[in-house]
Order: structure tokens, then sequence, then C-alpha cells
């Protein structure tokens, strides 16, 4: 239901992305609500015969946002498009689809069994998640329409294609190193027809950068030409869901040329 388009030579040049939460209609539905998408030669050591691709939902997440955080639309697909030929249709579209699970987790009280109503059980170990989400993507080459459903990537390790998405982030004692906990969520993938990437879906600090409210506030900012560190960024402290996939580069291409344009869309059933 939104999002954002950008074009990528795959060498490097600026990108540029959007604002949060322009559109009045998706305040109506925020867990489809798209934020900003990057995509990126990337350039970690060994890596650069990959694009990463980075799209960004749900905007302005706070730390406290319990007891029920920022999980994902389970009647929701989340996309990726890429066009390869220049023609504005999609030649490419990588296609998330999410599922919750509730393990019921109970403590003892007096003599019964009760269930938590938190999600989570204890500090740290995965196994106290006490809700869980999970997700499918596929991989549709040609327009994407309905009918066309494509093919499932598939993590490597587990030769499965189910994955999982870290909780958010709840605080220290919840999480006392959540990067550790989240990096166990970066998998291997098989691309149907491409060979093998990296995918992540979960929480991540927001990397744009905005003064938002002064912004909407009659562009209320003191210097708008001064240092760009002179006024403060209203989303240093707020958290995004980051779809992150890593793809060779021939998949994205397709021996089409160098030049490839992507953009993201959420879809809801009618």
């Amino acid at each position: 239901v939104t999002a954002v388009a950008v074009a990528l030579v795959l060498a490097a040049l600026p990108l540029s992305a959007s604002s949060h939460r322009e559109a009045p209609l998706i305040t109506q539905m925020p867990k489809v609500d798209g934020t900003d998408f990057y995509m990126f030669r990337s350039y970690e050591a060994g890596r650069d015969g990959f694009v990463t691709l980075i799209a960004n939902y749900v905007p302005l997440q706070d730390p406290y946002g319990g007891p029920n955080y920022f999980a994902l639309d389970t009647h929701a697909e989340y996309r990726i498009h890429v066009d390869n030929d220049g023609d504005g249709v999609e030649d490419l579209t990588f296609g998330f689809q999410f599922g919750a699970a509730l393990r019921d987790i109970q403590i003892p009280v007096g003599d019964e069994m009760v269930s938590i109503p938190l999600v989570k059980a204890g500090s740290g170990a995965f196994n106290l998640d006490n809700t869980f989400e999970f997700y499918t993507v596929r991989l549709v080459r040609g327009e994407d329409r309905p009918g066309n459903r494509g093919e499932l990537l598939r993590d490597v390790a587990r030769d499965s294609t189910l994955f999982g998405k870290p909780l958010d982030n709840i605080g220290e004692k919840s999480f006392p190193d959540y990067e550790s906990y989240a990096r166990r969520f970066l998998t291997d993938v098989e691309i149907p027809g491409c060979g093998d990437g990296r995918m992540f879906v979960g929480q991540r600090k927001d990397p744009f950068v905005v003064n938002l409210g002064e912004t909407f506030d009659l562009v209320n900012i003191a210097n708008p030409v001064g240092p760009r560190d002179a006024e403060t960024d209203d989303l240093a402290d707020k958290n995004v869901t980051s779809f992150i996939l890593e793809v060779p580069i021939q998949c994205l291409t397709e021996g089409q040329g160098d030049v490839v344009g992507a953009w993201t869309t959420a879809t809801l059933p009618e």
C-alpha cells in the first residue's frame, strides 16, 4: 500500500529516500507503513559481487513500546520489486509473508500453572521467547500478479522455507546482549535460480535523519542552511523493522545491463 522507488547503477552513486508517515491513509494501517528503501553494492570484504536491499517498515518505534511491541501484519505481503530493463514493470519480486505463534510459557502460582502475559519469559536465551514470528519469502519472476506465485527461498543450514524473526529489543534485562541474539537470525539463503545470498528481518535503529517535528511545524528550523548537526535528529532513538536481503548481482540484472531500479510495496486482502 505504499513505498518508495530508487534507481541503482552498480557502482558508487548517491541514493535518496522518503519521509515517514507521509500518506494520510497509512495512519490507519501502521503495520504496513513503508518508510525508506535502500539499495547498494555490498561493501563487506568478499561480498562485492552482491547487492544489499533494505526495505524499512513501521516507523517511529519507541524502545518502550510494550507489551505488544511492533509485530508485522500476518495478513499482509511485504514486497521488494526489481526492474532490470527500464520499462517500469517489475522483473523480480521478493514477497515476504509472516505468521506468529505462542509458546504459552507457564509459571507455577500456588497449585496451578498460569500462562504468562509477556512476550518473553526470562533473560537472554532464545527458548524463553514466549511469542515468536516466522516468515516465508517467495521470488516471482516477471510481473507480480495473482496466480504467479513463484518459488520459495530456502534456509541453507536448516533446509527449510521457514525463517525466524527476532523479538524487538525490550531492554537490557530481557536482552543483555541484543546484537548477539539478533545475529542468530541472519540467515544464509538459497535463492531459486540465483545461488546463495543472506537475509535478516527484524528491528534495527532507523538510519534516516530528519528534524521531523520542526519540519511539520511550518518548517520551524532556525537555520535550514546551517551545519548538518545544528539540529537534533528526531529519529535518533527510534527504530524500524528492516527487511534486509543480500542478492547476487547477476540475479538482479539477469543479463540486461548494469542498471536496475527497485521499490517496495505492501498489500492487504480486500
